[in-house]
């Protein structure tokens, strides 16, 4: 027989049966969806994310009471609740100990209780502004620009001068007509004058980054009580080059701003750029295994599945089976037959799978405002798998279809 001619049976074969054919394809389409859907979206978050894990500038790094998000470690939160607070006193002597190794130090506090809200005259933000202290070098630090006006000064620090630099989406809500400088705007109860409006930048894990308020660190703490804060400290090291230096040199300093002896571990966190992104992609890691493995799981079940309806279809189909042989059909076209059934099957629910998990892991991705992408190695490798599982599951049935006796098969009822 022909290949057009025995494709064309098969399908019409499973045409015969939809709605089995349609109940086993959904096996597959369930596990290939999975793996496709979590690898997707993975994928069109991982340049998001890591884009906006990348918050610090070149060659930075920061010491912190706490860890980040997603370097934390769950049983691990008493211990880094017990820890002191880094105060603006430990940053200042940390600044001094650093002189001649860097210039670059940013200190920074913000508020934790995301209650802040700009006031100006009858015009307000919503609460939940990001509001916090910081130095000069909090533009440096954190990679933003002043497009108007101008940033904080050493100055405006040891004065605690009550001035306030604000993000580019304050002053649009608060300024839509006229000129924010030298405007005073109203902070948690307190006056500050603005002095300078950030650059847009945009959003980072779907929060805006625009909406952001930064005066003196030395005033924030004045204005809110410097024993409710912890002080981080980001630190740029003069190049590439000298980065591993200034870091020993600087883990060297904190210890002694901190009072620590030899024996003592450190009792404050360091991280960059570069730990962050290593740190998600553990994560992202993580969820690929686990996507695999429940895929894997789901994609046994459906082979097992797509045997036992390919041996229903054997069953049936016995005395159809007979005739064709006593008519001169080859054990490899009955064998062929059944095999581009089962694959059939297999590939559909695959294809199926693979554009819903596309769908839906973009859609995803859309939602927390990252770029769509299309997982081409996943959808190859999902193509690839189900392909063997149609033949590896389908294989039995249809030997046990060629190698009938047609005697025996035309007896059958």
């Amino acid at each position: 027989m022909l290949l057009n001619e025995i494709l064309r049976m098969a399908l019409s074969s499973l045409g015969v049966n939809k709605l089995r054919s349609i109940l086993t394809m959904a096996g597959i389409t369930i596990g290939v969806f999975s793996v496709v859907g979590v690898m997707t979206t993975v994928s069109a978050l991982r340049g998001s994310i890591e884009t906006g894990l990348s918050f610090l500038g070149t060659n930075m790094f920061q010491f912190a009471k706490y860890p980040t998000g997603i370097q934390s470690n769950g049983n691990d939160r008493r211990k880094y609740q017990m820890r002191r607070n880094i105060t603006l006193a430990q940053a200042v002597r940390y600044q001094q100990r650093m002189a001649g190794v860097t210039d670059v130090i940013c200190l920074t506090v913000f508020s934790q209780d995301g209650a802040a809200q700009a006031v100006y005259q009858n015009r307000k933000t919503t609460p939940g502004m990001r509001f916090g202290g910081s130095n000069e070098y909090f533009v440096t630090a954190n990679q933003y620009d002043v497009a108007l006006g101008r940033n904080l000064t050493g100055g405006d620090v040891e004065l605690a001068r009550p001035v306030v630099v604000i993000g580019d989406g304050i002053a649009t809500k608060l300024f839509p007509s006229e000129s924010p400088l030298g405007k005073n705007i109203k902070v948690s109860g307190r006056s500050y004058q603005v002095i300078g409006v950030f650059a847009p930048k945009g959003t980072s894990f779907g929060r805006s980054q625009d909406d952001i308020l930064i005066v003196p660190i030395t005033r924030f703490l004045n204005d809110y009580g410097a024993n409710n804060f912890t002080v981080s400290i980001a630190t740029q090291s003069p190049s590439q080059l000298l980065y591993n230096d200034t870091v020993d040199k600087a883990i060297t300093a904190m210890r002694v701003v901190r009072a620590l002896k030899p024996e003592d571990e450190n009792d404050f966190e360091l991280y960059s750029n570069d730990s962050l992104v290593e740190a998600f992609a553990k994560i992202a890691n993580a969820v690929r295994a686990g996507a695999f493995v429940i895929s894997a799981i789901a994609l046994v079940a459906a082979g097992v599945g797509i045997m036992n309806i390919m041996l229903v279809s054997v069953t049936e189909r016995t005395k159809e089976i007979g005739i064709r042989k006593s008519i001169g059909a080859r054990k490899n076209s009955i064998l062929t037959q059944f095999l581009i059934e089962s694959v059939t099957i297999s590939l559909a629910g695959g294809i199926a799978g693979i554009l819903l998990g596309i769908v839906a892991g973009n859609g995803l991705a859309l939602w927390m405002k990252a770029s769509i992408v299309f997982p081409w190695d996943w959808a190859a490798i999902g193509l690839i798998v189900c392909t063997a599982i149609g033949v590896g599951f389908g294989f039995y049935p249809a030997w046990k279809a060629a190698s009938l006796d047609p005697i025996e098969a035309l007896r059958f009822e």
